[in-house]
């Protein structure tokens, strides 16, 4: 199944308890909302409301300035920050040269996956008392539980040292929490997947419920958190149910799609790939007003990483949006695919259509002239709805995927063996590749290529312990840079300490 970043009624986001704004404290209440919440969730239609704006944060992914995939793709060796100069978004320059601090590092990736957190745990105290049927409760329950399981592990791989909360907090009691262990932590990812997975479907129907959490979706995050904590035998496990026979189609129905390309095709919207996905829309009316602010639906990395002042001198070359120059692709990205079938469908070489006469464009900071395709859309593919055309973009964004799937599968066997080497070979053979040894290396390398651009890499490279050594020269130091410090404002008045060396 999929996870859809579903669009809710502002009615319902109003009552639901924490403020989305970067300048409020993550943990604290609106006292104006709590007769508010106190009154809600009388029946099924209040349940679901609630339910859906709890998935709605899964979209930090991609939308909003703040999105955790330009972030990503900024501190890897793969991107740089880029934009239109240095100044051009503080916190994304600063985790691109390793000079993240707590006043720089932006609030909001903190803070909206605490405000998910809390939305699960509101809807997870209050769901016993609706009135509903108590199959679809149990759903319900088990949705909550697994958002609050990908939030956690959002943070966590993030931030490291955490609040540990599973219960809706009174004000006076944000005052008071401290940090848990990563290790406990991990403990309650576990056991809320664990119970979501017991009580979830096999499958939905994409064309009533495309977006909603299924067994397979989260034996998939299942097997992600195991692979990140080491516990590779129980992570190979829930890969193998997920993937099934290399190749084929999956117990749940994953497949790879035939060609690589389609799965860039805006209009190829839950796919028999896609295993977590975050939708978007081009009729949320998104504006500038409230972009970011959690009421906007649109795909921002697609603005983002286009190329400033983009036109085309013939109509032989696709008609792209001129975008925002965030992103450019480094030169060993560049090197690396180059050759590869992969490259055309990732990677746009804007030097040599300038070069060629065939299309210009206007150089942004740390420009190289080379740009992520995977999420250049057309002009075509503009909003012709309201709001701000530029923020109103629909292409989805996997979270996971089943190329993905395969090779952490093939990774927590060891990267070795018949069905590592089959898994290996699967990625591979989709784009016309021929075997090579299966070796976790082999692995590494095919996870950059196959993933390149989608938010993957920084975290690769960390939790392998290859950061210290890829990422010298871009000012990463070990022992710090592979968690994020804690932002300033939300260290006040609180128990909670800051990171290590921040």
């Amino acid at each position: 199944m999929k996870i859809k970043n579903i669009r809710y009624s502002f009615a319902a986001v109003g009552l639901l308890l924490l403020s989305s704004s970067c300048g409020e404290d993550f943990l604290t209440v609106d006292p104006k909302g709590l007769p508010l919440v106190d009154n809600y969730y009388k029946d099924e239609t209040e349940a679901f409301s609630a339910l859906v704006a709890t998935y709605d944060i899964m979209g930090k992914q991609s939308k909003g300035f703040e999105n955790m995939v330009c972030m990503l793709n900024a501190g890897s060796d793969d991107f740089y920050a880029g934009g239109g100069g240095p100044g051009d978004g503080a916190g994304i320059h600063a985790f691109d040269n390793y000079t993240l601090d707590k006043i720089n590092m932006p609030r909001s990736f903190w803070g909206d996956f605490f405000q998910g957190i809390a939305r699960a745990n509101i809807l997870l105290e209050k769901l016993p008392n609706v009135k509903m049927d108590e199959a679809k409760k149990v759903r319900f329950a088990a949705e909550a539980k697994a958002m609050r399981g990908y939030y956690y592990f959002e943070l966590v791989r993030t931030f490291k040292n955490l609040p540990l909360i599973t219960a809706p907090l009174s004000p006076a009691e944000t005052y008071t929490i401290t940090q848990s262990t990563p290790e406990e932590v991990y403990a309650q990812i576990e056991k809320d997947l664990i119970e979501a997975k017991a009580a979830l479907p096999n499958t939905v129907n994409y064309a009533t419920e495309g977006g909603r959490f299924s067994k397979g979706s989260v034996q998939a995050l299942l097997g992600k958190v195991y692979l990140y904590e080491g516990k590779n035998s129980l992570a190979a496990a829930e890969f193998a149910d997920v993937n099934g026979t290399p190749g084929g189609t999956s117990m749940y129905g994953y497949k790879l799609l035939t060609k690589f390309s389609d799965l860039w095709v805006i209009s190829n919207k839950l796919n028999s790939e896609s295993i977590i996905e975050i939708m978007h829309t081009d009729k949320s009316n998104a504006d500038w007003g409230f972009w970011g602010g959690g009421n906007d639906e649109g795909n921002s990395v697609n603005i983002m990483v286009g190329p400033r002042g983009y036109g085309r001198k013939t109509t032989t070359i696709p008609d792209y949006i001129s975008g925002w120059s965030f992103n450019p692709v480094t030169a060993s990205l560049y090197n690396a695919l180059k050759g590869d079938p992969r490259f055309d469908a990732t990677i746009v070489d804007m030097l040599a259509l300038k070069a060629s006469g065939a299309a210009d464009y206007a150089p942004g900071d740390q420009d190289t002239g080379y740009f992520l395709k995977k999420f250049m859309p057309l002009n075509s593919d503009t909003s012709q709805g309201g709001g701000a055309q530029a923020l109103n973009y629909k292409q989805d964004m996997y979270a996971i995927r089943l190329a993905d799937t395969y090779l952490m599968e093939a990774e927590a066997l060891g990267g070795t063996g018949a069905r590592a080497q089959a898994l290996l070979d699967a990625v591979r053979a989709r784009v016309g590749l021929g075997s090579v040894p299966v070796s976790l290396d082999a692995i590494a390398n095919e996870r950059r290529l196959e993933l390149a651009g989608e938010g993957h890499r920084w975290f690769d490279l960390v939790r392998t312990g290859k950061a210290a050594s890829v990422l010298a020269g871009e000012g990463f130091v070990a022992g710090k840079n592979e968690v994020w410090p804690i932002p300033q404002k939300d260290l006040e008045n609180t128990k909670l300490v800051q990171n290590p060396q921040y």
